[in-house]
């Protein structure tokens, strides 16, 4: 009988410190969010009851799994803590990860004074406490970032492999038939995943006026998409560069299976090896100037310089932030490292990776001696794409959970859903530039006009003459 009232008693305490955790919760939520009534989204406890918001067919429900959640969400106030909270597994988004990404902006902006963060401090330490899970497993490694300064050739190798060398059968899983990591173009809204990534790639190839024999390079190549659509549908001797040995022997694989071998071939070199010897009629470089960083945009566009022969052309396609080339307050930018805005990217997905603004790219690209012929925005394009991608991605999570892990799967998940938002916010952008080296007498080999661009009717091999 003493026995069984030390249990109730047991049972009785914790049911009090359970809903004494879940008051104090609501507390937390309403000084961030407000009350319910007020918020768009629901909001779901560990003990099943939810919190139901204005909309009845809310675009997510935030999770808090244990009472503890919301304290590893919220301490330290930052960007990062609210990320990390997920990829734990203290909180989960249930609907739309897209919307869901609004969260960390929202809870931003109530925490822009010393005093709204002292008070959420305040209401957090009164939340139960939690054990840190570890989270290193999804995490780059702290020695990698020990192989010298930012940049350097092996530490880029070190960023490459973290982010690029998950595993091809992961990347297989989300990235559609072609296995092009990069922003597709939709001519429709119904266009599927792999009529656009091919559109993408004719696009390029139109751009840069490829014609049969013409030697491309394709610095930073993946998974050789690029090269072996540029070889079959156009008749080129492509060369595609990476860092990543897994990229390299799949891409290898691939053209061998197609046939292309003899005019198509993937290597593992660095693009500061290149030289004036190399000497290519064309280049292109998709979603590789986001891991060269502001510092070494010069080296990266003198080196594409070298590689061309006057008069050819150069593709270059990457992300670029509108906000770097906005003026920033001192108070702003005292709240962007109390914010720790960029750690989530750095650490856990492109490590050293750092966005620059349109200016900075053209700019340097007309230092190293380029001449501007075209510029044009697909930000519209990539916030699809990586719709495309992140469904997939999900609809694949038990597949993609045994490949990488639960830790690294999230990451994925978050990581692709808050960028599809950044872009359809304006707050990130993705460019083609074309860029012409000009030859002694000043041609650079372009049309007068953009009519070939988008002419119906796409090149083919029969149209090259190749068979």
């Amino acid at each position: 009988m003493p026995d069984a009232l030390a249990s109730i008693a047991e049972q009785t305490a914790q049911s009090r410190a359970y809903d004494g955790a879940l008051s104090r919760c609501r507390v937390v939520l309403a000084a961030l969010f407000g009350e319910p009534h007020g918020r768009t989204f629901d909001v779901k406890f560990w003990d099943g009851s939810v919190d139901r918001g204005s909309n009845p067919h809310p675009p997510f429900t935030l999770v808090l799994n244990r009472p503890a959640s919301l304290r590893r969400m919220l301490l330290p106030p930052n960007e990062l803590s609210i990320v990390e909270s997920y990829i734990s597994g203290d909180t989960e988004i249930e609907g739309s990860m897209e919307a869901a990404s609004n969260l960390g902006e929202t809870i931003g902006d109530r925490l822009r004074s010393p005093l709204a963060v002292a008070r959420l401090v305040g209401l957090v330490l009164r939340l139960p406490g939690t054990a840190d899970d570890d989270l290193a497993d999804a995490r780059f490694p702290e020695r990698a970032r020990k192989l010298g300064p930012r940049h350097t050739p092996v530490r880029d190798a070190a960023a490459v492999h973290f982010h690029y060398d998950i595993g091809n059968n992961f990347y297989k899983l989300w990235l559609g038939r072609r296995m092009v990591y990069s922003c597709a173009y939709f001519r429709t809204q119904e266009d599927s995943l792999d009529v656009a990534q091919e559109a993408k790639l004719d696009l390029i190839c139109r751009k840069l006026r490829l014609k049969p024999g013409d030697r491309l390079l394709d610095i930073g190549c993946g998974w050789g998409g690029l090269v072996m659509h540029a070889a079959e549908r156009y008749g080129v001797d492509a060369t595609g560069i990476t860092l990543s040995p897994n990229q390299a022997t799949f891409a290898e694989e691939r053209i061998a299976e197609a046939g292309l071998a003899d005019r198509c071939r993937v290597a593992i070199r660095d693009y500061r090896t290149l030289t004036t010897g190399d000497a290519f009629d064309k280049i292109a470089s998709v979603g590789m100037i986001e891991h060269v960083g502001l510092t070494h945009l010069r080296v990266y566009f003198d080196s594409a310089f070298r590689a061309l022969k006057p008069g050819g052309l150069f593709l270059n396609h990457g992300i670029v932030s509108l906000g770097e080339a906005r003026p920033k307050s001192l108070s702003e930018r005292i709240f962007r490292k109390f914010w720790r805005a960029d750690a989530f990217i750095d650490r856990y997905v492109f490590p050293d990776g750092k966005l620059t603004a349109t200016d900075d790219v053209i700019a340097t690209a007309e230092g190293a001696g380029f001449e501007v012929r075209d510029v044009e925005s697909l930000r519209e394009h990539y916030a699809m794409t990586l719709r495309h991608w992140v469904r997939s991605l999900e609809e694949k999570s038990s597949e993609a959970t045994e490949l990488v892990g639960n830790h690294t799967f999230r990451v994925w998940r978050l990581y692709m859903s808050a960028s599809a938002n950044a872009f359809t916010r304006a707050a990130i952008n993705v460019i083609q530039t074309l860029l012409a080296k000009p030859d002694a007498h000043g041609h650079s080999n372009i049309p007068l006009t953009r009519d070939d661009l988008y002419a119906d009717g796409r090149v083919t091999r029969s149209a090259t003459g190749v068979d």
